[in-house]
Parts: structure tokens; sequence; C-alpha cells
């Protein structure tokens, strides 16, 4: 099977919300060679922002979204073992992440999760629905280079700056770098609100941290 039909099989598998699809294509792919992080970056993730677009547009509601995370899960458990690590670069940048207070929508931040621990940084998973302080107090304590913020709603968008200011009082502004991410955000909000970048993808996040610390 050509590697395109298999990416396209792993993304029509999550819009269509078929985990045995998943499955098989990700087993496929794997038997055919073809790098997991392709797989999971131009099949899977490709999927669920398809899945995503449908939500915004009000065609997918939270119960479908759910069910093709479970497609995108069920393949993902089949690829993530043979994810090679890039252990160079990301080499000993930490990074705190999770979903704002308020969100337990952790999809997106998930997906973030592993492709970033494939590219070789080191990832502290605060989960969802995480108070500012928390992000805070933990990147402080756990000397962190980086907090990645996520959320999928608009009305928690008001605790990103929250995480900024708490750093900006506490003298860290500087030495912790804030990106953040999720469906209604935007690089205009993250300049709004101080933070160091913004990503509308789980790759793209990826090349945002690779850039960053170069």
């Amino acid at each position: 099977m050509a590697k395109e039909e298999i990416l396209k099989g792993l993304a029509d598998a999550v819009v269509d919300m078929e985990e045995d699809a998943a499955v098989a294509y990700a087993e496929r792919a794997v038997a055919e060679g073809v790098d997991a992080y392709t797989a999971i970056d131009e099949g899977l993730a490709a999927g669920m922002q398809k899945a995503g677009d449908l939500f915004e547009e009000e065609e997918y509601f939270i119960p479908e979204l759910l069910l093709c995370s479970d497609a995108m899960n069920a393949g993902m458990d089949v690829l993530k073992p043979h994810l090679v690590v890039d252990e160079a670069a990301g080499a000993k940048i930490k990074i705190v992440i999770g979903v704002i207070e308020g969100d337990t929508h952790d999809i997106g931040k998930n997906l973030v999760k592993t492709l970033v621990e494939a590219g070789g940084f080191d990832v502290i998973d605060l989960g969802r629905d995480v108070k500012p302080q928390i992000f805070a107090d933990t990147a402080i304590a756990e000397n962190a280079d980086v907090i990645a913020l996520s959320t999928l709603m608009t009305t928690t968008m008001l605790g990103m700056p929250k995480v900024v200011d708490i750093l900006r009082e506490r003298g860290k502004k500087d030495a912790i770098k804030v990106i953040v991410g999720g469906g209604p955000l935007s690089q205009s909000y993250a300049d709004k609100i101080g933070a160091d970048g913004y990503a509308p993808s789980a790759s793209e996040a990826l090349k945002l941290l690779k850039k960053m610390y170069a």
C-alpha cells in the first residue's frame, strides 16, 4: 500500500470515528515502514484537525469529537512504540504542559505532548482544568524552560494571561517562556497577552519549540 494511501486511511479513520480502521492502517504503516512520526502527524493528527474544523463549523459536536479522539488514540497506541526520539533537538529543555482552568478538553494537548516528547523534549503533563498558579508554581519548582497552555473554549482563554502575569510578578517571565494553542486562539491573542509563541497544531508546536531552542 502506498504511503499516501496509508496516511489518508489514518486521517479518514479519525474523521469517520472508526477505531478498528485506525488500528488497521496504523499496523500497515508499521509493517510497510512508514515513519511513525509522519503517520501520526500527517495521518492521525491531520484527521483530528479536520474533525476540529467540523466542530468549528458545527457539523460535529463534543460526542463526535470524543469518538474521533478515541479513533486517533487507538492508532496512536500502535504507532507510539515506533517513534524515534530526537534526543539532540530538545536536549535538556523542560516543558510544563496542560489545559487551562475551566476546560476539560485535552485531545489537542495530548497530541502536542506525544509529538513534543518524540522531538526529544522533557514534558511534565499537568492534565486538564489546571489553575494558572499551578502552572507557574510547577514551572518554577521544576526549573522548566516553557509553559505550554491549551484551551478549546473561549470562556477559559482569560486564564492564560494570568499565567504570564504571575511569572512576571515573580520575576520569571524572561526565564520561562509561555506558548499557547487551541481552537479559539491566534497569534494576535498570544501577542496581546504577552505569550512568547502560538501554534495552531501539534506539529507546529514542535516546530515552534525547535525554532525557539535551535
